[in-house]
């Protein structure tokens, strides 16, 4: 009875050093999706002011909570805060974002200009996406290397059950290092796209 609980609890810890290290890649490529959001296409999008933080009543506060951010076409970016008194503070926050805007406000709304990019900025924002990708790629490899850490402090598991799990992390990074490689291609794909 005691050596099925032994090895009950043994492929308890298994699991939870295996779902950590999926739980800890799927983090990665998630953290690369938001901040290819941040990398311009040269198409406007309500993800490119998304982290810009307002400061509304003494508290810093996600600018869609206090203003409706719309697209109304391909390279215009409008934001019409909910209270008018906020405008000014909408505009300065965009300004101290550095995020290479120059809003215009006419007094109920502001309007950012999306401008088209060179062939130039193109290839700086596609070296960027590749740096990202890279980036992701040593956190998931990181993660891989501290399920393995995690796998060698167990007592009394047999060398197949290790190696086993062992494949099965290898496994997991292969298909995260994948899913890196296929998104930067499609980030390049829409950069490039003029």
């Amino acid at each position: 009875m005691c050596n099925l609980s032994n090895y009950t609890i043994i492929m308890e810890e298994l699991d939870l050093i295996l779902e950590s290290v999926k739980q800890d890649m799927d983090a990665a490529v998630k953290h690369l999706d938001h901040a290819f959001q941040r990398i311009r296409a040269g198409r406007a999008s309500t993800s490119m002011v998304q982290d810009v933080m307002v400061e509304y009543y003494g508290a810093m506060t996600p600018i869609n909570q206090v203003a409706n951010v719309s697209i109304p076409d391909a390279m215009t970016i409008s934001i019409q805060p909910w209270d008018r008194t906020a405008i000014n503070a909408i505009e300065k926050a965009i300004i101290n974002s550095n995020l290479g805007f120059a809003p215009s406000n006419n007094g109920e709304n502001i309007i950012l200009n999306v401008p088209p990019l060179t062939e130039e900025r193109r290839r700086d924002l596609a070296k960027q996406a590749k740096s990202e990708t890279e980036q992701t790629k040593i956190v998931v490899r990181n993660a891989r290397q501290d399920g393995l850490k995690e796998l060698k402090k167990l007592d009394g598991v047999s060398e197949d059950i290790v190696k086993g799990v062992e494949d099965e992390i290898q496994t997991y990074t292969d298909k995260y290092v994948k899913l890196c490689d296929e998104h930067l291609k499609t980030k390049e794909a829409e950069i490039m796209k003029v």
